[in-house]
């Protein structure tokens, strides 16, 4: 009994312990974020140049949380901070040669936190396209090449989404909520509630959340140590030189085609997710471009 005694006290100070680190970590985190400043909070906010309307008391508090929530996943903001050095670079030359606003990027980052995510719902990549969708914008989708996982490609059929929507509504922040909420959704909704501004339609939770999801990512990730991240450019992924092979013939076996590029199948597939088989079949004689890194292994 009395050593059940002592190993039921010493538990007890270990989760005591746990509890007080955690709450000292807490208040680290608070006052890194109140450091320097009368508040984290920020003075002005917009999207893509159209400001959000922080003087309506539910709109600041939609920011609020979702400022508190993102600054708070310290693992998941951390990461998705040293993500974006990698693809960032990837995806801004993209959307500045379509004409769509930088701002955009931040909108990949709540759909998939920068990495090829898979939904239940059979969305895939980092811009999150359903299959039906990404063949309307001219993706290949098959068990064998699934071009979702293209981060250029898919980056250019987002473009595509963009500003169609945009020409729809006429803002990038109702664009930007369609890609959520859908184009018919949102349409709908400005039929029933006769506004048209996104801060003033009641939508679903999802997309009532999305774009003040976007505003959060793109304030934090532009001042991290705002918010009590400290990460040093050391700390971020780097981006992965690469070369291109093009191909318009069948490849019977990625592994033997990747060691003749002086590289191996898991490098092969880590560049191009984009290839989900073994093979590459290609009757048509298509031609694809597959990268092969020139260092980082």
């Amino acid at each position: 009994m009395k050593t059940n005694k002592a190993l039921l006290s010493t538990l007890a100070a270990v989760l005591i312990s746990g509890i007080l680190v955690f709450g000292v970590a807490g208040d680290n985190k608070d006052k890194a974020m109140h450091e320097g400043t009368a508040s984290y909070f920020p003075e002005s906010v917009d999207f893509a140049g159209e400001l959000t309307p922080l003087q309506i008391v539910d709109v600041k508090e939609r920011l609020d949380r979702e400022l508190l929530i993102n600054a708070n996943l310290d693992a998941t903001t951390a990461l998705i901070i040293k993500r974006a050095n990698r693809v960032f670079p990837i995806i801004e030359p993209i959307l500045q040669q379509y004409g769509v606003p930088d701002d955009f990027k931040y909108l990949a980052v709540i759909e998939s936190g920068l990495i090829n995510a898979s939904s239940p719902a059979g969305a895939k990549g980092v811009w999150q396209f359903m299959p039906d969708t990404a063949k309307e914008k001219g993706m290949e989708v098959n068990d064998i090449v699934d071009e979702r996982y293209h981060l250029e490609k898919s980056t250019e059929a987002a473009c595509k989404y963009f500003l169609a929507a945009k020409q729809k509504f006429g803002s990038w922040t109702m664009a930007a909520a369609s890609y959520n909420g859908g184009m018919n959704g949102l349409s709908k909704k400005i039929e029933e509630q006769k506004v048209t501004n996104y801060y003033d339609l009641g939508l679903t939770e999802e997309t009532s959340r999305y774009v003040f999801r976007i505003l959060a990512l793109k304030e934090i990730m532009k001042q991290p140590a705002k918010y009590g991240f400290s990460i040093y450019p050391s700390d971020l992924y780097p981006p992965i030189p690469t070369k291109v092979v093009a191909v318009d013939s069948t490849i019977n076996d990625l592994a033997s085609f990747a060691f003749s590029q002086g590289i191996n199948y898991k490098l092969l597939k880590i560049q191009n997710p984009w290839l989900r088989d073994k093979k590459l079949i290609n009757p048509a004689k298509k031609r694809y471009e597959i990268k092969i890194p020139l260092s980082g292994y």
